[in-house]
């Protein structure tokens, strides 16, 4: 329980260091045993290093916590003591303590909770990234109340600057390939912070789709929400870890994760948006009725331009894959190849873009697709080994590609990791 929250620059920024200077702490030790002959495993450093880093997050909460799950997403790229530590993020962290909840009531309706509500729970049933849910009743409709941390919206820009360095860091990455994408990744997180922004695109994306079969939206209050509250029905069901306890049968999973797959084709390929945030946290799940999937949680949506939505259509499609002249094309379009590139740059490129791009593509290009096929999964993350590993992929430092690539990327690698985890067979209708 947080009785207050870092929200200064400056507290913000000496949480950080207090923070960096335990992980340089630990890698003096972890050095110092090996020197001395002791032993010290690389396993037992990054441990103590996820730790110390998931706990700084968790109380820091806001946009360096969005990072963390982002990253929880990308499990191939972290050791494995990380991935674990920031998939904690996906569910819950520590929430804020009653006072400040009734704090934030009061500063936006000049009320408590218990005047706005007939029953509402000071306790949070869930606590995230940008804020925290609480149970509440009004009229006897069971509602779900958002209420968001002090302080985020003002200290994303500082925090992803005090992020970044060990971030990059813990990946391996220079700070020149990430650059040109810190401001879409500002922009989707500052959205995040505008529960108006939320409640709307939530009533907009849940009517567009409510005619899909399996799935469930809820009912927002906009009388009941503020800058930093957001009210809307209270949705039966368990999270992806819960639900699967439950040993669900194929069936379900099936239906479940067929219901998951016509909803982001759908936003795809008629809305030109998608719900980008798609961790486990974000989805309730339930098997009466052979299973429904309760959708939350509209912060973040990517908007996708109609020259972004063909690129991405057209570097998926069988077509490209059997004409190297067309992906060669498209590539250049999307500023992955460049005229000044030297043939070897440009055959480096080609050459990976087609092999991860014919990976991730398959389930795009068949009737049916088994996401639960281990071999699949392992060949998904053997490519991102490999593409890490590449020496030569090492050394191409400029950053390339659409920065309207991010989002969609994380939306097919969250999608991908969902229906992987459920092991659902898809008809995906190519």
């Amino acid at each position: 329980m947080l009785n207050e929250l870092p929200t200064s620059k400056v507290a913000r920024a000496a949480r950080f260091a207090r923070t960096g200077l335990n992980v340089g702490a630990n890698y003096v030790k972890h050095y110092a045993k090996r020197a001395v002959g002791a032993e010290a495993s690389t396993d037992d450093l990054h441990a103590a290093n996820a730790a110390e880093l998931y706990g700084t997050l968790s109380e820091l909460k806001g946009s360096v916590l969005k990072v963390a799950q982002m990253l929880a997403m990308e499990k191939n790229m972290l050791p494995p003591a990380y991935a674990d530590q920031f998939a904690k993020a996906q569910y819950n962290t520590p929430p804020l303590s009653g006072p400040l909840v009734v704090k934030a009531f009061r500063d936006a309706f000049g009320k408590s909770p218990f005047e706005v509500f007939d029953e509402f729970d000071v306790s949070a049933r869930q606590a995230a990234s940008i804020g925290q849910v609480h149970a509440a009743r009004k009229d006897g409709q069971a509602l779900a109340v958002k209420v968001q941390y002090p302080g985020v919206a003002a200290s994303i820009k500082s925090d992803i600057n005090l992020v970044k360095p060990i971030a990059l860091r813990i990946m391996g990455l220079d700070e020149s390939q990430v650059r040109p994408y810190l401001e879409e990744v500002e922009t989707r997180l500052l959205e995040e912070t505008d529960y108006a922004l939320e409640l709307r695109r939530g009533q907009n994306i849940g009517r567009r789709c409510a005619h899909l079969p399996h799935l469930q939206f809820p009912v927002y209050y906009p009388a009941l929400s503020a800058a930093r509250i957001l009210t809307m029905d209270w949705l039966p069901g368990q999270h992806l870890k819960e639900f699967l306890l439950t040993e669900p049968s194929q069936e379900i999973r099936n239906q479940l994760g067929q219901a998951l797959w016509n909803f982001y084709q759908f936003q795809l390929n008629e809305l030109h948006e998608v719900h980008a945030d798609p961790h486990p946290g974000n989805f309730l799940l339930r098997g009466e009725g052979g299973g429904t999937l309760a959708v939350l949680d509209f912060g973040c949506v990517k908007t996708i331009p109609a020259d972004v939505y063909r690129l991405f259509v057209d570097l998926l499609a069988p077509a490209t894959f059997a004409d190297p002249a067309r992906l060669e094309a498209l590539l250049t379009e999307a500023d992955v190849l460049r005229p000044d590139d030297s043939p070897e740059k440009r055959a480096l490129y080609l050459r990976t873009l087609h092999a991860s791009l014919e990976l991730v593509g398959r389930p795009f290009r068949t009737a049916a697709f088994d996401f639960g096929d281990a071999a699949y999964l392992k060949a998904l993350y053997a490519l991102g080994d490999d593409l890490m590993a590449d020496p030569e992929l090492r050394k191409q430092r400029e950053p390339r590609g659409s920065a309207h690539f991010i989002y969609l990327n994380r939306t097919y690698v969250g999608l991908f990791a969902l229906l992987t985890e459920l092991a659902a067979t898809v008809q995906t209708g190519a």
